[in-house]
């Protein structure tokens, strides 16, 4: 890793910290310092219990997005690929529909055994989604098949969950508050869930870099330097999904963060496939946290959709990069 990057990963765990340090200070009232609320037992256990978990929650859901979207983007040498690209948002949102069209959830559930069977058909639609993919792609060996196969899957998924809204009205509101991506309902069992996630796919991810380096130059390239592609890509896109899926089913779809992340690191830091992964799980993960934080304080005692401020922020930072160049 060259100075430079090793420079922007100081830079960025020191960012988290303040960011993680400012977001256990907004609450529903407004600004509220962890140090005041110490003399007060209640509001120490809303910054324990639903504060702290909430920030760590968006860190690491923002962090898994940033992740899948430099993977994306390097195994479909694309640098508009998405963590979404092979269905798994719409598998997510088609299972949220129909588990709630099935328990009849109104928009104001908030049993937490509800949500866990929710979180649970998020992921499951995910996974079922990027299988199908797969299923219709006949595997990962070709990389435009696996790309039409995962457009095709994400129209035609998305239009059974809309189908299945309009069957059962009831479960709009609640659809749409996974559908604008929300980090509220994100408890320490979440973060528990999520911290395996994101370290087993950074794993898996930094394993396979250096075959991203030689394969960005092509398949044939990269077989010739003795990289068994097929396999590869497997374990890549096993990676790509698990983290998709996980931040999809805690934080709802979430926009934005996984197509901005690598182009924020790409801008700042040139470097090979290895730090640009890490740092851009970093930099997902600040991403989150911060929109979370803004829409949270912005409005105060409402509250914004992060998925809007994310799509308002990334959308933004995408069209003045166009401008520049």
């Amino acid at each position: 890793m060259s100075r430079q990057a090793w420079a922007w990963l100081c830079a960025l765990l020191a960012l988290t910290l303040v960011a993680m340090a400012l977001s256990v200070s907004v609450g529903s009232t407004g600004w509220s310092p962890p140090w005041v609320a110490a003399a007060d037992p209640v509001t120490w256990q809303i910054v324990a219990d639903i504060r702290a978990p909430r920030a760590m929650g968006a860190w690491l859901a923002g962090g898994l997005l940033g992740l899948a979207g430099a993977l994306a983007q390097g195994l479909f040498r694309n640098p508009l690929a998405d963590p979404y690209l092979l269905g798994s948002s719409s598998g997510a949102a088609l299972g949220v529909a129909v588990c709630l069209a099935w328990l009849g959830v109104g928009p104001a559930a908030a049993d937490w055994v509800v949500r866990l069977g929710v979180t649970g058909a998020a992921f499951v639609g995910s996974t079922l989604a990027v299988s199908l993919t797969l299923l219709l792609a006949r595997g990962v060996q070709h990389t435009l098949r696996l790309l039409l196969a995962g457009v095709v899957v994400g129209v035609v998924l998305g239009a059974f969950s809309a189908l299945t809204m309009l069957l059962v009205p009831d479960i709009l509101r609640a659809m749409q508050a996974f559908m604008l991506g929300t980090t509220g309902f994100i408890g320490w069992s979440g973060v528990a869930l999520m911290a395996p996630v994101a370290a087993l796919s950074l794993l898996l991810a930094l394993g396979g870099s250096r075959a991203l380096d030689a394969m960005s130059l092509g398949d044939a390239a990269a077989r010739s330097l003795g990289v068994s592609v097929g396999t590869v890509r497997l374990l890549l896109v096993a990676a790509l999904s698990a983290a998709t899926g996980t931040a999809v089913a805690q934080a709802g779809m979430i926009s934005f963060v996984g197509l901005v992340a690598p182009h924020l690191v790409r801008s700042a830091v040139r470097t090979t496939h290895g730090p640009l992964l890490v740092l851009s799980l970093l930099t997902g993960g600040l991403l989150l946290l911060v929109a979370d934080t803004l829409g949270r304080w912005l409005l105060a005692p409402q509250e914004l959709p992060v998925g809007v401020l994310t799509a308002v922020l990334g959308g933004s930072y995408l069209l003045w990069r166009m401008n520049r160049s």
